[in-house]
């Protein structure tokens, strides 16, 4: 069985599955592929592990660092657990860039070279947003681009995290933040 509930947060709502032990999903509402894991039939309720990660989502939004990890279960393939295994090191208010990631990749897997398009695509999938920070990844230029939760929430996201923004920037607009 999977159970769901909802969280408030100042960028809006965001909505938690858990197979009753782990978070499984975290996403704002609405994000692309938000609940694309979720069973047909899921249970609206509040089990401890939720109160466990609304107390890691009241710390990062009141702008700290959450000094702990809810339990989190990840279903998705090697590779994409490799990814996001690489997110979740990404200290806290730093960024790192898909290219980097692919190279992290390709050195632990021992080639030559991997794709950045192929991590961008796995980061895109992350099922646990915020915890695992896909948002702390940007283009090779610096740019904010490939946040399923838009583009607007990834730079709220790195400004409340007290990122540097010297060197970021929106593409479509093209202009430094």
């Amino acid at each position: 069985m999977q159970y769901m509930t909802h969280y408030t947060s100042p960028l809006g709502e965001i909505t938690l599955a858990s197979d009753g032990k782990a978070i499984i999903g975290l996403w704002f509402d609405g994000q692309k592929y938000d609940r694309s894991i979720l069973l047909p039939e899921f249970q609206e309720r509040e089990l401890p592990i939720f109160t466990e990660t609304k107390k890691w989502l009241d710390a990062y939004f009141a702008g700290k660092e959450p000094n702990f990890t809810p339990a989190l279960a990840l279903d998705c393939s090697p590779f994409r657990t490799e990814v996001l295994q690489i997110l979740m090191d990404i200290p806290y208010g730093k960024t790192i860039t898909y290219g980097e990631i692919a190279k992290e990749l390709a050195k632990k897997r021992g080639l030559a070279k991997m794709s950045a398009q192929a991590v961008g695509g796995a980061v895109g999938r992350n099922p646990i947003s915020l915890i695992i920070p896909c948002h702390r990844v940007i283009g090779a230029n610096g740019s904010l681009t490939g946040y399923g939760g838009g583009i607007q929430r990834k730079l709220a996201l790195l400004k409340l995290e007290k990122v540097n923004m010297e060197k970021l920037f929106v593409p479509k607009k093209g202009t430094a933040l």
